[in-house]
């Protein structure tokens, strides 16, 4: 300890720990074997181990599957790798069949907590082996197929999910519908209200049903998207709606804190998911999805996992009412 000024040496100190905690957090899982550091695995290098542009052409309907993407994306199925940081925690993830959900969903399993996700019936394959990836993990998966769009099945998911995991501490609001539109004049009101529905009104129905259920110590995450702070001019009904969910999750923060359930938000850029194959992209700009990124790429579903868990996690447990961005470079939040 520096004996001429010892608050100094303390602060070091703290401040070094508190870096380690962040550090260990958001470490690829690809270093969290508990291996000697002599042998791990060289980190990837961002801008150039992942998939880049140009991408095949290629276009599916609603709602979509992972498995049937090319590149098929990387949600850390032979990658990620746990340490405990969620174990015999309870999870809820809407949209956990595919993309960042089935990131979310896996990364949580191999941390230690049970998972229940839901997802469209459509999706029931992709979720299928997701259902597996969480019990090769040895947590319980409860697979819960239905439309969020319905406040009565909301309801029921919560309860379910709930009942069959014995209790609840997670939930991640992460299902989302987008469709891109050249102009506002061809947004019809069934796409714009199909877009709120899921989007934000799903996420406070599925909240509301929630919140009597979480204790101290639970942790809400919501998707939102860089379109909150940055929108895209043929998204502007789904960029609506990240910025509504970017503003639901700061007060929804305050309201709760001194029950002590943090409300986080994670801002993705451009993702590699079945939602950009199947509308929310036009299909003549799939091949250079992400392109504009300065690594010059799209990210994959794996990238977010870390932060998701984090934000789970007690490590976060100062942060809340934040929004995690990772964009690429772009600077977001």
């Amino acid at each position: 300890m520096d004996r001429d000024n010892p608050d100094k040496s303390r602060r070091r100190l703290i401040g070094g720990m508190a870096g380690g905690l962040l550090a260990s957090a958001v470490t690829p899982a690809s270093a969290q074997s508990g291996a000697n550091p002599q042998q791990a695995s060289p980190s990837p290098n961002p801008a150039s181990d992942y998939p880049h542009p140009p991408f095949p052409p290629q276009k599916q309907p609603w709602p979509g599957l992972a498995s049937r993407m090319s590149p098929r994306p990387d949600h850390g199925e032979t990658s990620y790798r746990g340490s405990g940081k969620l174990q015999g925690r309870k999870a809820l993830i809407t949209g956990g069949d595919s993309g960042i959900g089935r990131a979310a969903a896996i990364a949580y399993a191999r941390e230690g907590a049970d998972v229940a996700i839901n997802y469209l019936p459509a999706e029931e394959q992709d979720a299928r082996e997701v259902a597996q990836l969480i019990r090769a993990a040895g947590r319980k998966a409860v697979t819960i197929p239905g439309d969020i769009k319905d406040e009565a099945f909301c309801g029921q998911l919560v309860e379910r999910a709930a009942r069959e995991l014995g209790g609840l501490d997670i939930l991640v609001n992460n299902a989302a519908r987008q469709l891109a539109q050249d102009s506002i004049l061809d947004i019809s009101t069934a796409q714009f209200d199909e877009t709120f529905k899921t989007n934000v009104y799903a996420m406070f129905w599925i909240t509301k049903a929630a919140i009597p259920l979480l204790k101290s110590g639970s942790a809400i995450i919501n998707t939102a998207s860089v379109n909150a702070y940055d929108p895209g001019e043929n998204i502007i009904d789904y960029a609506a709606t990240k910025g509504a969910i970017m503003i639901f999750t700061k007060g929804l923060a305050k309201q709760l804190a001194k029950k002590g359930i943090r409300v986080n938000a994670v801002a993705p850029g451009p993702f590699w998911t079945p939602l950009q194959v199947t509308g929310g992209q036009e299909p003549d700009k799939i091949p250079s999805f992400g392109k504009d990124t300065p690594m010059g790429r799209p990210g994959q579903p794996v990238e977010l996992a870390a932060v998701y868990v984090l934000l789970a996690s007690p490590e976060s447990s100062f942060a809340t009412g934040q929004v995690y961005g990772a964009s690429g470079g772009r600077g977001d939040p």
